[in-house]
Order: structure tokens, then sequence, then C-alpha cells
């Protein structure tokens, strides 16, 4: 039987996606950013570039576990 699942499910899944993605992206250039926007806000230090990929590494995280909550409840009350 197919379930339906919630719009909050759909959301936190591609906010992980999305995270891990960039969070690859950043290990293969870490000028990604600076690149992208053309802003270069630690003015060369580094410092963001190492910043980057934890804080998207901490948002998929967090996604990741509440959309497998999300999933676990639906197919719970199915």
């Amino acid at each position: 039987m197919r379930q339906r699942l919630p719009a909050r499910f759909w959301l936190e899944a591609i906010t992980s996606v999305i995270g891990l993605t960039l969070f690859v992206l950043t290990l293969i250039t870490r000028e990604w950013f600076e690149l992208l926007t053309g802003w270069d806000p630690d003015r060369g230090s580094g410092a963001l570039e190492l910043a980057l990929p934890v804080a998207l590494l901490a948002i998929a995280a967090a996604s990741m576990l509440a959309a497998r909550r999300d999933h676990r409840l639906a197919t719970a009350n199915a």
C-alpha cells in the first residue's frame, strides 16, 4: 500500500540533500562560495572555508534525522 508522506518530510529530505551536496562541493573546492558570490567575508583567512562544511553537515544531519522521524510516524499511522 502506498503511503502519503507529509510535506514537512519532503522539505527536510530536500534540505538534507542540498546540505550534503554543498558539503561535498566544499570538500572538492573550498572557494566555491567566493567564486559563486564574489564576496570574501573572511578576507582570505580560510575561516569561512572551515566553518561552512561543519555548518552544512550539521544542517544535513539534523534534516535527515527529522525526515526519518516523520517517515517513521507516517508509516506507523498508515
